[in-house]
């Protein structure tokens, strides 16, 4: 069944209603909020203890990002099997848009030190957000043909960082005039992340309604449940996947590359807030600012693409992050230099993420594309678990944020060697 108008504008309104948990959650406040919530209980020398382990308060923030991945490791790969197997694509997308939605809500009730209530809700959410980005990516094949998934995956992101910009942008206005409004700092971050839950929930509104299954929903096999059927089917994935290699030596390249991506995204506002000294209202604007230009950054790289192909738009990319980090390292010193590094990533974020998604998709098996993409997703936005841990780590043993930022650039390297070895022409 071919797609329709409409049902691409539901699609694309899927990434318009996720991107506000992305952008005003995860990127901007959730960090810096989290981390000062952690320290109002941490002792003189900065640490926090959880079953006796020390942990330094900067570091809570990435540590608590990582576990949300780890568990994702175990959840989306089954939630991949199992919406590819039952057909029920569109159920599960709004179990989990929901489930996510309520649980960003839940984050209004985040103060004083509260800081675990924060950790558990987040990594709810987080999860949820990763299940049901597996689900909407399997649609790409189901409304797009072939000649046309590098046209509608870079719409569907640019899509979504106008969405996610705009809320961000309510929630900048909101922050800019909480004296006029009589409430304090912590309140009007509070209601931004209370806002996020509710966007998220009320678009996801229109992929519920005119979205569509493709097939007819199916039962699993007698004597499995849910939880086991899907991990049979996850080690049937692995094991199926090496009889495509192009599509594994791809995976392998933007799990790497991408984990660094999102690294960077998601650790932004912290290394400004506690390297720079820049205020909440600076980072936001700042991130403000990224997801307007990534918007444009999106569809150019989708020209670019038509120029030189996919892959070669994605190296060049891969450059331009590494040479950020270099920048970041060691000659960014204030914030008019953040403002400049902000649009040059902004640039390319779009692009990078986009392409990914639209040349992965033409490497996929057909009727497994779920699956695939749950591998996919272990590195897709807010996912990123490797990244957070290797900054969270170097940051405790050397106490320098410019090192910790610095230590990312591994993975634009590695994923950039890998990249180059797929020979896409064949």
């Amino acid at each position: 069944m071919k797609s329709t108008k409409l049902e691409r504008i539901s699609w694309y309104a899927y990434d318009w209603a996720n991107s506000g948990f992305y952008t005003t959650v995860i990127t901007v406040f959730l960090g810096p909020y989290l981390t000062t919530i952690v320290k109002n209980s941490a002792d003189i020398n900065g640490y926090i203890f959880f079953l006796g382990i020390p942990i330094y308060e900067a570091s809570f923030f990435p540590f608590v990002v990582s576990v949300s991945v780890m568990l994702q490791v175990v959840f989306l790969p089954l939630i991949g099997a199992i919406a590819d197997w039952t057909n029920r694509k569109k159920f599960l997308l709004g179990l989990f848009a929901y489930l996510g939605s309520f649980s960003t809500i839940g984050l209004f009730f985040l103060e004083g030190e509260k800081y675990l209530l924060g950790a558990v809700l987040f990594i709810i959410a987080n999860i949820s957000f990763g299940c049901s980005i597996v689900v909407y990516n399997s649609f790409l094949n189901d409304i797009a043909e072939k000649d046309e998934t590098d046209k509608i995956s870079s719409i569907g992101w640019a899509i979504g960082y106008l969405g996610g910009g705009l809320l961000l942008a309510a929630n900048l206005l909101l922050f800019s005039n909480t004296e006029n409004l009589g409430i304090s700092t912590g309140y009007a971050i509070r209601i931004s992340l209370l806002s996020a839950g509710v966007w998220w929930a009320f678009f996801t509104i229109f992929p519920m309604l005119f979205l569509n299954d493709r097939l007819a929903p199916q039962s699993i096999p007698k004597g499995n449940n849910y939880l086991t059927f899907g991990f049979k089917q996850f080690i049937q994935t692995l094991k199926d996947a090496k009889n495509y290699p192009k599509t594994l030596l791809f995976l392998i390249a933007y799990l790497i590359y991408n984990d660094g991506v999102q690294a960077v995204i998601v650790l932004s506002s912290q290394f400004g807030q506690e390297e720079l000294s820049l205020d909440i209202s600076t980072l936001t604007t700042v991130i403000l600012i990224v997801q307007f230009v990534a918007f444009l950054g999106a569809l150019l790289f989708n020209y670019i693409s038509k120029a030189i192909g996919a892959k070669n738009a994605i190296l060049i990319s891969l450059v331009i992050w590494s040479l950020v980090l270099i920048y970041a390292f060691g000659f960014l010193e204030n914030e008019f230099q953040f403002y400049i590094m902000a649009i040059t990533i902004a640039v390319v974020l779009g692009g990078t993420q986009a392409l990914s998604r639209s040349m992965f998709s033409n490497l996929l098996p057909k009727g497994k594309e779920a699956e695939y993409f749950s591998l996919y997703e272990i590195s897709e936005r807010g996912t990123s678990w490797l990244g957070p841990f290797i900054f969270g780590i170097t940051l405790q043993f050397s106490g320098s944020y410019r090192h910790a930022i610095f230590s990312l650039i591994l993975f634009f390297i590695i994923g950039f060697i890998l990249l180059i070895k797929l020979k896409t022409n064949k």
